[in-house]
């Protein structure tokens, strides 16, 4: 430091604290711990469809490997899958529908699913919602032969009758409830007559939806009726023995192939060949 009055120049020097600001004190940690791949302690198992479908390995999963009272089979039950049902049947034309698959037993690396549910996807309900008509919903808890209890949402719409001349075609109030009250009757009426197989093999087809329509045409015509959504309320005890009917070769309807009639290859064989005239031999 200087000063201007006398031109001195004054030295100030300070020591700073050992250990601060400085790095010769850090110590660098031995025992960090390495990196693993979390992998390792991986297993992987197969996903198997019930054989309603036409695709039967749908996937794979994988589980912590067994250790102690951690046990992989335990931790795989009870896990739901959502396949969309285009993959299920290799046919693109089903995609907008969601089945949903639960594990219920696992054999060797297999695990066994049954149904669980079944859901549309967000972009089908939206194409079907439209101006000038009115949307009747309902939903409706069923119980099927085997036990297991539903709930089931289903979705409506009206449509124009024949010559019709205004541009909106909506019901009374009045009419939608008798509607609401006749959808759930039949569906009641259908999911309590089969198993949950038969039930979600009536989901594809949508015979459930047309029955509704054609038995609703007296009050107002509807359209566009489908069962959108299922969801497994209650369900019983694993039976281990109906779980492997369910996986058991193949149950799909066998179509057969066309096949020429026998008796008529024989009568085509027993023709005698033609003779010729009598004025053509002459020639």
């Amino acid at each position: 430091v200087s000063t201007q009055s006398t031109g001195e120049v004054l030295l100030i020097t300070s020591k700073m604290a050992i250990g601060k600001g400085t790095k010769k004190g850090k110590k660098i940690n031995q025992n960090k711990k390495k990196l693993v791949d979390p992998f390792i302690k991986k297993q992987w198992y197969d996903i198997k469809a019930p054989n309603s479908f036409a695709v039967r390995k749908i996937g794979k999963t994988f589980v912590s490997k067994t250790s102690g009272k951690n046990i992989a089979s335990e931790n795989l039950k009870g896990r739901i899958f959502g396949v969309s049902l285009a993959d299920l049947n290799n046919n693109e034309h089903q995609a907008f529908r969601v089945i949903k698959l639960r594990v219920d037993d696992v054999q060797g690396k297999d695990c066994i699913t049954n149904f669980h549910g079944m859901d549309f996807t967000t972009d089908k309900i939206r194409s079907l919602v439209r101006k000038w008509q009115t949307l009747i919903e309902t939903n409706v808890e069923v119980r099927t032969t085997d036990g297991y209890t539903l709930r089931l949402f289903a979705i409506g719409f009206t449509k124009r009758r024949p010559n019709h001349i205004k541009k909106t075609c909506y019901c009374k109030s009045s009419q939608a409830r008798l509607i609401r009250k006749k959808m759930n009757d039949i569906i009641v009426r259908e999911a309590s007559i089969c198993d949950i197989k038969g039930l979600f093999e009536k989901f594809v087809p949508e015979s459930i939806g047309r029955q509704i329509e054609k038995e609703c045409h007296g009050i107002y015509p509807i359209q566009n009726v489908y069962l959108y959504k299922a969801k497994v309320i209650k369900r019983p005890k694993t039976d281990l023995t109906k779980l492997a009917d369910l996986h058991s070769g193949d149950t799909r309807e066998d179509v057969g192939e066309a096949i020429t009639n026998a008796y008529d290859e024989k009568d085509n064989a027993a023709e005698p060949a033609p003779v010729a005239d009598d004025a053509t031999e002459a020639k």
